[in-house]
């Protein structure tokens, strides 16, 4: 099952996986699909380290990284990343750090430990691009893609001049009509039951929006997509791929913990909340203790992208690495999507890509059959 898209890129299926574990990339990407590394969170010289790994496993396949450059953010005119994180340590304000961390100590999360500190965000240009500058140095890497608005126009070149592809995410319609416009060579329409980061519009609405739109850009449907039942609707509409991030995360290669899979695995499709509690923007996740604490009319109102996400790092990389001390799930930061009561059953990858497979083709059976076809 291959569209142009597919032939475009030299891959089997048309299935996307956006993941922060270098195992799933691999691990999608041989079994016929792409996986697509978000790099935020991570600094250039770890994700030099986590593109050596995969470079190392992948054999003849290919991938993408993800990287997220806001179109606006504060601090965007610094020019330097010392510049930047230093202005914007100092713009948070107190009451904030203290908020956050009565948070934290409520639920017994341990600090983080002295010395350990060669991990940043990267909500900006000017850390991104450094991103985007090693992800280009790896022949296998044939996919850059923009979390975050449409790429400035000297990315958008870079990657066109180094041979590679370039997308960016879409929440709603004028977004992929800029993309477009700008001269992307794809975009992934994510509709309001993803995870992360989406807009408000549902799926089966905005993607055939999306792609009628943006034709003849190809266009992959995000948000809402963890069978091949879902993924057969998808392309029903003209969708060129699916990109899948919250299938993932339970799957055997993932990096999750076991406190956090279990968070994720005892979830309903109503167990999640639209929040800019962690980020600054609003982004999909299991709603908590966290959550619903940033909502009350007495406490402190999320700040803007990047401040919040530079507020809540900490509590980002405690929650993560912490995961079943105390209470830490109830302030934990899990982005996912309503897919997650879905996702019930533990899988390799392998088994998960398989699954999908199998699933579209019955489904495109039993469509097949009520129509008369075949």
């Amino acid at each position: 099952m291959q569209t142009e898209f597919c032939k475009q890129l030299g891959v089997d299926a048309p299935i996307f996986a956006f993941t922060h574990c270098r195992d799933v990339v691999v691990e999608v990407s041989k079994a016929g699909g792409i996986g697509v590394l978000g790099a935020v969170g991570f600094s250039a010289a770890q994700l030099k380290e986590e593109l050596d790994w995969i470079d190392a496993h992948i054999g003849d396949h290919i991938y993408g990284v993800d990287t997220a450059i806001p179109q606006k953010y504060e601090g965007m005119d610094k020019t330097s990343a010392e510049e930047l994180v230093a202005m914007l340590q100092d713009a948070i304000p107190e009451q904030h750090r203290k908020f956050a961390e009565k948070l934290l100590a409520d639920a017994g999360v341990p600090e983080w430990p002295d010395g350990d500190d060669d991990v940043t965000l990267s909500f900006s240009a000017v850390q991104a691009q450094a991103l985007v500058d090693e992800a280009l140095t790896r022949p296998k890497c044939r996919m850059i893609v923009n979390a975050l608005g449409t790429p400035p126009a000297d990315v958008i070149r870079q990657v066109h001049d180094s041979g590679r592809l370039i997308g960016a995410l879409a929440g709603r319609l004028k977004h992929g009509i800029n993309h477009k416009n700008a001269g992307l060579d794809f975009v992934v329409c994510q509709g309001g039951e993803g995870g992360g980061h989406a807009g408000e519009v549902s799926s089966m609405v905005l993607w055939p929006q999306m792609i009628d739109a943006v034709a003849p850009l190809p266009v992959l449907a995000a948000g809402g997509i963890a069978n091949g039942r879902q993924m057969l609707a998808a392309m029903a509409m003209g969708a060129q791929g699916v990109w899948m991030g919250s299938r993932w995360l339970i799957s055997l290669e993932a990096q999750a913990e076991p406190a956090q899979r279990e968070s994720y695995k005892a979830a309903t499709s109503e167990d999640t909340v639209r929040s800019r509690s962690f980020t600054g923007k609003t982004a999909r996740m299991l709603k908590n203790e966290w959550t619903e604490a940033w909502e009350r009319e007495d406490t402190p109102d999320p700040l803007p992208m990047p401040l919040q996400g530079y507020l809540t790092f900490d509590a980002v990389r405690r929650t993560h690495r912490y995961a079943g001390v105390g209470d830490c799930q109830k302030v934990a930061f899990n982005p996912v999507g309503q897919v997650v009561g879905q996702m019930n059953e533990e899988q390799s990858c392998r088994d998960i890509m398989y699954s999908l497979l199998s699933e579209y083709a019955e489904a495109l059976e039993h469509v097949n059959e009520i129509s008369g076809i075949g």
